[in-house]
């Protein structure tokens, strides 16, 4: 029971983290809502905005400034929130990898590779966490800057909504924290 549950725990903690490093490079946190009369698609990341011609398919992106240009604070906090879930659910993947059971790494010492699952666990939650809180924030912040200008019928010719990035970002960071619950609650 105990490999079956570190062998799913480790499918799902691969498929969150590669989900979570897609969401951090993709360049559609915020996509334009309001397409009934546009010619274009319209996408909104945390490294640069891209316009994509809907008749014949073109895509120009438009880079940031520099990384350390003056941004809005919510693509400065969802950077440095997404960057590190990315990296502790690295850390945790290479942790759990050589916890598994059938990995022959500390073979002799079953003790020793529970505690680097049950470790793996823990970094996996907070990388969760601070995924969750990244995707949110910005979503969150999304939605208020979208009520903001209906309630004060400013209307500035584009509406954006959550993209596939925040989406996916959310989905990598929910799949972290079932991983991690997965081995630390369920493990021992």
């Amino acid at each position: 029971m105990s490999a079956v549950l570190q062998m799913t725990a480790f499918g799902l903690a691969l498929l969150s983290t590669l989900f979570l490093l897609l969401a951090t490079c993709t360049d559609c946190w915020m996509v334009n809502s309001d397409d009934s009369l546009e010619v274009s698609h319209k996408c909104r990341g945390l490294w640069r905005e891209c316009v994509t011609n809907m008749q014949d398919g073109v895509r120009t992106c438009d880079q940031y400034d520099s990384i350390l240009a003056d941004h809005p604070v919510k693509i400065v906090v969802t950077r440095t929130l997404m960057i590190t879930a990315d990296l502790l659910a690295g850390l945790a993947l290479v942790t759990l990898l050589l916890g598994l059971d059938c990995i022959k790494f500390l073979k002799e010492e079953p003790h020793v590779k529970l505690k680097m699952c049950y470790g793996a666990g823990v970094i996996l939650s907070i990388g969760s966490i601070l995924g969750l809180v990244g995707s949110v924030w910005y979503a969150v912040d999304v939605y208020v800057e979208r009520a903001m200008l209906v309630s004060h019928n400013i209307f500035l010719g584009v509406h954006y909504d959550f993209g596939w990035s925040c989406w996916l970002g959310m989905a990598g960071s929910m799949g972290c924290f079932v991983a991690s619950v997965l081995l630390t609650c369920c493990l021992y």
